[in-house]
């Protein structure tokens, strides 16, 4: 067939997606499709550069809408978009998005779109961001040395178990006398991890493992039960210690954040309250909100709770309370804890090293002193 024009301009249109393919799009965009913590750092910024340079925040959006690779974002970018050009305040359109932009952030842009000054709530965001993920950042950075060791033990114990040992352990059993109690502990453990990997019965526990792991969750998620453990990882030495510096140094910073935003104070605590992952501080903060309202002080309601809470706490904001600074303080306190985590942190593989190393030459030991004392025995009877 010859190729007319119009042959030609219709073959080079795209096809069309069906419905079900738009939906299906849609789907794995909106519940798979995840939104890195830099993409979102990156839209606050741009958003309140172009805002300085005096774009209309309409035209703003339709140019990060265009900017933003990430899928997802930049389709909520384009409903955000639409919502605006409706009427409604940036803060509202963003607060339909709370797994996206948590209402912490929606709040400070509120507070500036009242006051007036939403160029500098967005720079405020900014600066908070990058702070919390400077924090997130160096937690992980010195969780990532243990968990490789810890990786790699569990592998060489399992390749031992299962390719070294049941080499050595069929000579022993072979043997009449009575054989010592630590090497029939390792035939038993040699036995089990042959079982496991080479029969169903791997399938079985397996399967058990995965239920178990289930239940668990399903256990640690009844508030009564993740209270209790909440309490004993602030009791835990040293682990319990880091676990408290991480959570007041997200506390003020939040909180010092949402005040220098001028949200009011009580507002502030309730979402401060949200953002903390210890559930003993979400309770004492939701406690302490209700307390605001009734006229207390926060160094007041802070002061009960001596455990979650240090004297140093209740003490500087008591200061900022009759200074009338109490941000200003709780961004002291919040740099001086940002740097308490940031050294602990630094020191952390230093202090779980030891513990890994123990750990370590007792299971070498452990297999060492099973495998000699039979030969050791065998070679005293001849």
């Amino acid at each position: 067939m010859k190729l007319t024009p119009k042959n030609m301009e219709s073959s080079k249109e795209e096809k069309k997606a069906s419905q079900f393919e738009e939906k299906l799009n849609k789907w794995v965009t909106d519940h798979l499709t995840r939104v890195p913590f830099a993409q979102k750092t990156l839209f606050v910024h741009h958003l309140q550069i172009m805002i300085k340079s005096g774009l209309s925040i309409v035209n703003a959006l339709q140019i990060l809408s265009d900017e933003i690779e990430n899928k997802k974002l930049q389709v909520l970018i384009a409903d955000v978009k639409k919502e605006v050009e409706t009427g409604k305040q940036l803060s509202e359109a963003l607060g339909k998005f709370p797994t996206v932009f948590p209402p912490i952030y929606v709040s400070m842009i509120a507070a500036g779109e009242t006051s007036g000054k939403l160029e500098q709530s967005l720079v405020q965001i900014h600066e908070q961001m990058k702070k919390s993920q400077e924090l997130t950042s160096r937690i992980r950075g010195a969780l990532i040395y243990p968990a490789i060791v810890l990786v790699a033990m569990v592998g060489i114990a399992i390749e031992v178990v299962v390719f070294v040992l049941p080499k050595l352990m069929v000579m022993f059993k072979e043997f009449d006398a009575q054989l010592p109690l630590a090497t029939r502990i390792l035939i038993k453990i040699t036995d089990f991890g042959q079982m496991i990997f080479t029969t169903y019965v791997g399938i079985i526990v397996l399967a058990l493992a995965i239920g178990l792991w289930f239940l668990g969750k399903k256990i640690y998620s009844m508030h009564n039960v993740k209270r209790f453990i909440h309490l004993v990882y602030l009791k835990i030495p040293i682990f319990g210690s880091v676990i408290q510096k991480i959570s007041l140094a997200r506390f003020t910073l939040t909180l010092s954040s949402l005040l220098e935003s001028a949200i009011p104070i009580i507002d502030a605590v309730k979402i401060t309250s949200d953002v903390l992952g210890n559930i003993r501080y979400k309770e004492t903060l939701a406690e302490a909100a209700e307390g605001l309202k009734k006229g207390q002080t926060l160094s007041q309601i802070l002061e009960k709770y001596r455990l979650t809470f240090p004297p140093m706490v209740t003490e500087m904001v008591m200061v900022g309370e009759e200074t009338g600074q109490v941000e200003h303080m709780l961004k002291e306190l919040s740099e001086y804890y940002t740097s308490e985590v940031d050294t602990t942190m630094r020191n952390f593989s230093t202090i779980v090293e030891p513990v890994i190393i123990l750990a370590l030459g007792l299971a070498v030991a452990g297999i060492a002193v099973s495998v000699i004392m039979p030969m050791y025995s065998l070679a005293q009877s001849f």
